[in-house]
């Protein structure tokens, strides 16, 4: 049965590129309107709505890291389209840390960074959205994490615990919102083919990497995307899952 969501809002973070922009693509196919948030790249975002299927596309700025960007953005975009029915957190930042040489202040700020970025900012935006989904009869929220919550990140620690607070925020957030018709999901990718991955995926270890799946590949960012479209069509019950999409490179226990 093909999925539709005709006539609703989805606001996709970071949706400029990578997996946010295979995300955005999906639902625009799907029937959404999208709102295609960016921190910094103006032009890339509107060159995505200019590409995607449909009409009605709109792009918005924020700072995730920053408390009053958040709110404003969501202020700004009740205001001018009435409702928000769909929000994917996809935008973060992975930090690569080089244990023998980082300092003491060069940890603090990487750590915060990230914190502020992955967790803080994502949680601050959740619950401002949420407020408004409450109001207007229940939403979807789909957290985009990481295989690395499970697994570890030895060379960017920050980035894992905040996709495993996430994780946690999530689930506490779908336990507390489901009497108000508020789903809360989340995604865990692997190796992901975009451009955050390119580095790696250049180096000395690639095929190592893709060996980590059966598949002998990492994921396709539409892949993702089309996960999260899945979660997003309303499965009621599975809210508070947190869902492997990672070509079984880990398969938690």
């Amino acid at each position: 049965m093909e999925i539709r969501f005709d006539n609703l809002n989805v606001l996709v973070t970071g949706a400029s590129r990578g997996i946010g922009k295979a995300i955005a693509t999906e639902f625009a196919a799907s029937g959404a309107k999208v709102i295609a948030h960016y921190h910094k790249n103006a032009d890339r975002a509107k060159k995505l709505i200019s590409e995607i299927e449909g009409t009605g596309h709109i792009t918005c700025q924020a700072d995730i890291a920053d408390p009053n960007s958040v709110k404003a953005m969501v202020d700004k975009l009740v205001a001018e389209l009435g409702h928000i029915d769909i929000l994917v957190n996809n935008a973060g930042i992975y930090e690569e840390l080089n244990y023998s040489t980082l300092n003491y202040e060069e940890w603090l700020a990487s750590w915060k960074r990230t914190m502020d970025t992955n967790l803080t900012g994502v949680a601050n935006l959740c619950f401002l959205v949420s407020k408004h989904m409450i109001k207007i009869g229940g939403g979807k929220i789909i957290n985009i994490t990481s295989r690395g919550a499970f697994r570890g990140e030895p060379t960017s620690p920050a980035y894992g615990a905040s996709k495993a607070g996430l994780n946690s925020f999530g689930q506490s957030l779908a336990k507390a919102l489901a009497p108000q018709k508020v789903l809360v999901y989340a995604i865990a990718p692997g190796w992901v083919d975009t451009d955050m991955a390119a580095l790696g995926m250049e180096g000395p270890n690639a095929q190592e990497i893709k060996d980590q799946s059966p598949f002998r590949r990492i994921a396709r960012p539409e892949e993702i995307a089309k996960s999260v479209v899945m979660l997003a069509s309303g499965v009621e019950y599975m809210t508070g899952c947190i869902l492997d999409v990672n070509g079984a490179s880990y398969l938690r226990t």
